[in-house]
């Protein structure tokens, strides 16, 4: 089939689509949709396990474009494939409500597995992925049935990005023979060859993290073709495949040139082309007859195949019940309906760090969910992330819950992404909040795609103590809370932590945990019984005629009600509001706020032990806000509470000072 002169005929139609949508749009990337198009065409032809008809099919593999720069070549491929987009979609690449955004956005374009523009982090989600499916054939304990890829496209600058580092140093210790990586290495970037700034040997690089590492032409198909055998024969190991190309192949002037990295060819270099290429210059978005019934019976092959893969697991079903309805909850990602009761019935008795708490919840969470799956950056003795008796995930036992992602932060959150994003898992990341930072592009991107999946960040206030500023989140709540679509929660004590991860698990899309360190009151069980934490806020001590309302977060709920009793003892009316989550709080209709935050003659004041940026949202511009808009300092948090006025004494005779 390679050989064949339509075949080569609809490569090259590949490398015209993505040019003419380039130029139509007068804006993008042609250069390496150019340059990858044979090893693309082949893979989605005679090695890709996919159905057109059914883009979110169980039994497909994976293509993730983490070049994403080059999104016109999965849209061309997407149109042949008949995945629904058509010509004119096409030539619509960049425009308002077309289906051909600049970078590939999952959800928005059927056939697109994850939303990819910032370099490495689709490859990184591709090892979240292989992840997932390794999981999935270990549970199913069918591995013949069960065995999906990951294909991964990534450029020079995925090879750059730190990201790729720290994810394929996971991949090959963890030895995913499950995914294959083409390497685009054709030596160019923006600001011109790669040799400006990058000369390492990358083979040598991916031999070293434990990977098979694969060298050819990138554009000799006979040489893809073997290396594609070669990659899915199974090895023990993940797969690169270092292709050699050249940059926007095919235009007679620019090809090998930064020029066409991140512009279109021009008009002229474009007709030129198309005439070296043997197609009229004068048409755009031509799909000639033999390339679209060579497409077509390729469709009707993989719709053949995908039919013989379901009847094949109709088969393991009706032969395994209990296996097909552990295949229907981590398919669905089902939750029980009575989850809140039953995480409130394993709330522990005594006062205890939110961390300890939300340690003990989880437990149960695992127990309910079967989906739920994740781990820490080397932290879970101080997270307390760990499912006890659900197993680690290596290379020798690939069903278990728990992985170990090692001190690899964004790599961590970025296959935590592609965990949820394969539809089988709702992963859970942690580390310390202040390292939240390392995070933030992946809590961004889980964000854009609307990923259920849970940041556990704990040691989330100045009260980590002795560890000292370095350590000691000041402004990572604030930055979690800006990003959209992030739902932001911050418990007070061991109820609310229940009702925490009870939302958690019923919110689509993700949610940051921020947990304590040091040790909280609980509620007492009339408190408890008033928490409404879905709301995102809710009244947890009040009086008639309130001349002040308290509004804390976290650990200075408890502060805030010493300091209630403290300013009642000396004739202060005080209402004490726990809010946990602005988001949540935002949600409410307009009469539920001002239920909690009235309209009238009284002051307001936030507490929390972090940044007050934010906060003159809900105390307005004169209110009072008690945080820390500076760093903090080294000493046993006790210390700290009373240096800043964070324990109750001191949260009173502001407010008393405030109120003149």
């Amino acid at each position: 089939m390679s050989c064949d002169p339509t075949f080569l005929r609809a490569i090259d139609t590949v490398r015209l689509l993505a040019a003419d949508g380039v130029q139509a749009a007068n804006s993008g990337h042609p250069g390496m949709p150019m340059g990858c198009a044979d090893y693309a065409f082949t893979l989605w032809s005679k090695f890709l396990r996919h159905d057109p008809s059914r883009p979110d099919w169980l039994g497909r593999d994976r293509f993730v474009l983490s070049a994403g720069h080059g999104s016109m070549l999965i849209y061309s491929l997407l149109h042949l494939f008949e995945y629904g987009l058509t010509l004119d979609d096409l030539a619509n690449f960049r425009q308002w409500g077309s289906k051909t955004p600049g970078h590939p956005e999952f959800g928005h374009t059927a056939g697109v597995e994850v939303t990819t523009g910032p370099l490495a982090s689709g490859l990184a989600s591709g090892v979240g992925m292989a992840i997932a499916l390794k999981q999935l054939s270990a549970k199913m304990e069918d591995g013949q049935l069960f065995n999906q890829r990951v294909f991964v496209l990534s450029g020079d600058g995925c090879m750059m990005e730190g990201t790729s580092h720290e994810a394929c140093s996971l991949a090959g210790h963890l030895k995913l023979d499950n995914m294959v990586l083409f390497y685009d290495d054709n030596g160019i970037s923006i600001e011109g060859d790669t040799d400006i700034a990058f000369t390492e040997d990358v083979g040598a690089r991916f031999a070293a993290y434990g990977w098979h590492v694969i060298h050819i032409d990138g554009q000799d198909v006979h040489q893809i073709e073997a290396a594609l055998t070669e990659a899915t024969a199974g090895c023990g190991k993940p797969v690169v495949i270092i292709g050699k190309t050249t940059i926007g192949k095919g235009a007679p002037h620019l090809a090998g040139s930064e020029e066409c990295h991140g512009a279109p060819l021009g008009k002229d270099e474009l007709a030129a082309t198309k005439q070296a290429l043997g197609f009229d210059p004068a048409q755009s978005f031509v799909v000639e007859d033999k390339v679209r019934d060579l497409c077509t019976a390729q469709n009707a092959a993989l719709r053949a195949a995908a039919a013989g893969w379901d009847a094949q697991l109709a088969t393991f079903q009706k032969a395994n019940p209990e296996k097909a309805d552990l295949l229907a909850k981590l398919v669905t990602c089902a939750v029980p309906a009575n989850l809140l009761d039953e995480l409130l019935a394993a709330v522990p008795a005594k006062p205890n760090a939110t961390r300890n708490t939300s340690g003990e919840i989880m437990q149960k969470v695992g127990a309910l969910i079967p989906a739920l799956t994740g781990g820490s950056a080397d932290l879970n003795p101080s997270t307390k992330t760990y499912l006890k008796g659900a197993g680690d995930f290596g290379p020798e036992a690939r069903s278990g819950r728990n992985v170990h992602f090692g001190v690899r932060e964004l790599g961590m959150g970025m296959a935590a992404n592609g965990m949820a994003l394969s539809g089988l898992a709702i992963p859970y990341s942690s580390t310390f909040a202040v390292f939240s930072d390392y995070m933030k592009p992946a809590i961004r991107l889980a964000a854009l795609q609307g990923l259920k999946e849970v940041f556990v960040f704990t040691h989330d206030s100045i009260f980590v103590g002795e560890d000292g500023p370095t350590h000691q989140p000041i402004e990572q709540v604030l930055m979690c809370r800006s990003i959209p679509g992030v739902t932001v929660i911050r418990p007070a004590e061991s109820h609310e932590v229940a009702h925490a991860w009870a939302v958690a698990m019923q919110t689509n899309g993700p949610t940051v945990l921020f947990l304590t360190r040091q040790n909280v009151p609980n509620f007492t069980p009339e408190q408890a019984a008033k928490i409404d934490l879905a709301k995102g806020a809710y009244v947890l001590s009040d009086e008639a005629d309130f001349e002040v309302a308290l509004i804390a977060t976290g650990s200075e709920v408890g502060a805030s009600m010493e300091a209630a009793d403290l300013l009642r003892a000396k004739g202060r009316k005080v209402r004490v509001i726990s809010m946990p989550s602005w988001e949540l709080f935002e949600a409410q209709d307009a009469a539920y706020k001002a239920s909690i935050l009235p309209d009238g003659n009284y002051k307001r004041v936030s507490v929390e032990a972090g940044t007050t940026i934010g906060w003159d949202r809900y105390t307005g511009r004169c209110g009072l806000r008690i945080g820390i808009d500076h760093f903090g300092a080294s000493a046993p948090y006790q210390v700290l509470a009373e240096k800043w006025g964070f324990n109750g004494q001191g949260v009173a005779q502001r407010v008393d000072e405030y109120l003149g």
